[in-house]
C-alpha cells in the first residue's frame, strides 16, 4: 500500500492495491442496487474538482452537504477536499434554527442537500447567510443546478495539472472538516480535524476487521457523524465493497439482498433486532418454543472471552444447528462483525449475538477524538464485558485524578472552530484532551466508562448517582424502550419511563386486557404495576442509595424529532427535563 498523507489518497491507494470490481459503491436506486466501479468513481470525483474550479472554489471555503448516506455522497467528499475546499456534512434532522446557525458561523459558500421538505427548510434561511451563494440538489429539481450539471460543467472545463497542483499543496495536518457535534445542550460545536487525524484513526482500527477485498459492509449510520464517515474510509482503505442502505426501514431486506460481511450500528438498533428474535420464538408453540428459550438461556450464559467448558461447547453446538444458525440466516447469513458504537451496549446483548456467531464488538470515542479511543479487538484481553476493550493503538489513554477519561494521540482534533477557550477548555498544556467521560481500566487493560462527568449526580444525601449505569441495566427489560434517571439535590432517585409500546400491546394481548391507545394505556393501574415490578427486579442490583423509588410512566415515544434524542439517540438531559418538568416536581411533591 501506498502512503496516505491525504484522505483523498485513498482513491491512487485503492486503485494500485486492489483488484477491479463494479461494486467499490453501491446505493439503491429505484428498487434496484446503481453500482460504481473505482474508474467511474475517480472520473466522477476528478470532474466535481474541475467544476468547482471553474465555480471559483478556493482553498479553505467551506462546502456543506445535507444527505441521507449515498455513493454522491463520496464523490462530493473527495472532489471538495481535492480543490482544499472545507467538507462541512450537516444532519439533515436538525432544525432551521440549527441549519442557520451553521451556515453562518462556519461561512458556508455552497450547500448541497436532498429532499422537498430539506429544501424548503434551507431555502427559507440560506438568503439569511451573506457567504452562501448557491444551493444544489443530488438528483434533478426545477430551478436547482443538480451533481449532473456540475459533472457536465466539469467535463468542460478540465484542469488536470492545476488540480495536481492544489493536491500537491495540501499538507496532512491541513483542516479537512468542520463536523458540528449536535450536544445536548446550546450551539453545535463546529469540530475541526485534519486529514492526519482522520487518517490515523482508519488506519489504527485496520487490523480489526477479518476479511479483506472479498467482503461488502453495509453502511446506515449517518456519514455526517464521524463514526460512519471513520469507517467508510476504513472500507476504502481495505478495498472492501460499500453498500449504502435506503434507510433505517430498509434495512433488514437490505441485509438480506446483500449479505454483507460487516455493518455499524448503535446499540438501540441491535436492541431492536435482539427483541424481534425474542418476539419470534414467542409465537412458537410446545417443544420448539421451549428449545428456542433453552437456546436463549444458553447464549445469556456464554463466555465471550472463550472460557467456556466441554458440556457448554457440546449445548452450544446443539443450540447453533438448531436455533441460532437461524438468526445467523435471518441477518444475511455472513456477519463477521457488527461493530456497536455511540453509547453504551447492555453485556446481555453481546453474550447473546457472539454466542449465535454474530461477533460484536464495541467501540469509543467522540468526534474531537477522530473518533475511536478504545475498541473491542481479537487481540489477547481484547474483550471484556462491560468494557469497551484496550486504548486503539497509537492512542494514550489515562484516567485524572477526578475519574475523568482522558487521550492523547494523532487523533485529537484542531479545536473547535472560532472558539479558541473552549478548545483550550478541554485539551489541555500537555496535549490530554478531556472527554468528560468517567471511566476506570480493568486490570488486563480494558476500558471501562462508569458514566458522564456532567451528568453524575448528587442526592440531598450526599450520594453520587452515574444515571447512565441505572438506565442501561433497566433498559434490558423488555417492557422498557427508554428511560431517564433523575433525583440531583433531592433525597431519592426517581425516573420519567417510556414503555416498548410494541412489547406492551402483545402483553396486553396475552393478559386479555383491551389496548387501546399508548396514552391511555399508561395510566392503567395493572400496567403501572408491571413496570414497578421490573424497577424493583432491578433495584435489588443497586447500592440503597441508587435504587429508584418513583416512576412516571409517558404515553408517547422519544425520538430526535421530538427533541429528546440527538441523532446518535442520546438522551438530551436537559431538553427532556425542561419539557417533562411538570412530571418530575410530582414524583418529588
Amino acid at each position: 500500500m501506498m502512503t496516505i498523507k491525504r484522505i483523498f489518497d485513498l482513491l491512487p491507494n485503492y486503485e494500485a492495491s486492489f483488484k477491479p470490481k463494479d461494486d467499490v459503491l453501491a446505493g439503491k436506486e429505484n428498487g434496484s442496487w446503481k453500482k460504481y466501479s473505482l474508474k467511474e468513481y475517480i472520473e466522477t470525483v476528478d470532474n466535481l474538482s474541475y467544476a468547482f474550479l471553474a465555480m471559483g472554489v478556493k482553498k479553505g471555503d467551506t462546502i456543506a452537504t445535507i444527505t441521507n448516506n449515498r455513493p454522491e455522497w463520496n464523490f462530493l467528499d473527495m472532489a471538495i477536499m481535492q480543490v482544499g475546499a472545507i467538507h462541512v456534512p450537516v444532519y439533515p434532522t436538525i432544525s432551521a434554527a440549527e441549519y442557520l446557525y451553521i451556515f453562518c458561523h462556519a461561512e458556508i459558500r455552497f450547500v448541497f442537500a436532498t429532499g422537498d421538505e430539506l429544501f424548503r427548510k434551507i431555502g427559507e434561511i440560506a438568503g439569511k447567510c451573506n457567504r452562501a451563494e448557491e444551493i444544489f440538489s443530488f438528483k434533478p429539481r426545477e430551478n436547482f443546478r443538480c451533481l449532473n450539471d456540475l459533472i457536465e460543467l466539469g467535463k468542460a472545463n478540465p484542469a488536470p495539472e492545476k488540480l495536481k497542483e492544489i493536491k500537491e499543496s495540501i499538507k496532512g495536518e491541513e483542516l479537512a472538516t468542520i463536523i458540528y457535534t449536535s450536544g445536548t445542550t446550546g450551539n453545535p460545536k463546529g469540530v475541526m480535524l485534519s486529514h492526519a487525524n482522520i487518517i490515523s484513526n482508519f488506519i489504527g482500527v485496520s487490523y480489526i476487521p477479518t476479511f479483506g477485498e472479498e467482503g461488502k459492509a453495509l453502511s446506515f449510520l449517518p456519514l455526517c457523524h464521524v463514526y460512519e464517515r471513520m469507517l467508510n474510509y476504513l472500507y476504502q482503505y481495505l478495498g472492501i465493497s460499500i453498500y449504502y442502505a435506503e434507510s433505517l426501514a430498509t434495512i433488514n431486506d437490505n441485509i438480506r439482498e446483500i449479505h454483507p460481511d460487516m455493518m455499524c450500528c448503535v446499540p438501540r438498533l441491535l436492541e431492536k433486532i435482539y427483541d424481534k428474535i425474542i418476539s419470534t420464538g414467542r409465537k412458537l408453540k410446545g417443544v420448539k418454543r421451549m428449545i428456542f428459550f433453552w437456546a436463549v438461556e444458553l447464549a445469556l450464559n456464554y463466555d465471550v472471552q472463550g472460557h467456556n467448558n466441554i458440556w457448554y461447547r457440546i449445548r452450544h453446538r446443539i443450540a447453533d444447528k438448531l436455533i441460532y444458525s437461524k438468526w445467523r440466516e435471518a441477518l444475511g447469513g455472513q456477519f463477521k462483525i457488527i461493530v456497536s458504537g455511540g453509547a453504551s451496549i447492555q453485556p446481555r446483548l453481546v453474550k447473546s449475538f457472539r454466542a449465535a456467531g454474530l461477533p460484536v464488538y464495541e467501540g469509543y470515542g467522540l468526534t474531537e477524538t477522530s473518533p475511536v479511543i478504545a475498541v473491542t479487538s481479537t487481540d489477547s484481553n481484547g474483550i471484556k464485558l462491560g468494557t469497551v476493550g484496550p486504548p486503539l493503538r497509537g492512542v494514550e489513554v489515562k484516567i485524572d485524578t477526578d475519574g475523568e477519561i482522558l487521550a492523547r494521540g494523532p487523533n485529537i482534533m484542531m479545536g473547535y472552530y472560532k472558539d479558541p477557550e473552549m478548545t483550550k477548555a478541554v485539551i489541555d498544556a500537555d496535549g490530554w484532551f478531556h472527554t468528560g467521560d468517567v471511566g476506570v481500566f480493568e486490570p488486563e487493560g480494558q476500558l471501562r466508562i462508569t458514566g458522564r462527568k456532567k451528568e453524575i449526580f448528587k442526592t440531598s444525601l450526599g450520594k453520587y448517582i452515574a444515571p447512565e449505569l441505572l438506565e442501561n441495566k433497566i433498559k434490558e427489560s423488555p417492557f422498557i424502550d427508554n428511560i431517564m434517571v433523575v433525583g440531583e439535590n433531592q433525597k431519592f432517585a426517581a425516573a420519567l419511563i417510556v414503555p416498548d409500546f410494541n412489547h406492551l400491546r402483545s402483553w396486553c394481548k396475552i393478559k386479555e386486557i383491551e389496548y387501546t391507545t399508548d396514552e391511555e394505556m399508561v395510566a392503567v393501574p395493572r400496567i403501572t404495576q408491571r413496570l414497578l415490578k421490573v424497577v424493583d427486579q432491578y433495584n435489588k442490583e443497586f447500592g440503597s442509595t441508587e435504587q429508584i423509588k418513583k416512576i412516571s410512566i409517558l404515553g408517547n415515544e422519544w425520538s430526535i424529532s421530538g427533541g429528546e434524542l440527538t441523532p446518535t439517540l442520546k438522551l438530551k438531559r436537559a431538553f427532556i427535563a425542561n419539557k417533562y418538568q411538570a412530571q418530575i416536581e410530582k414524583l418529588f411533591a
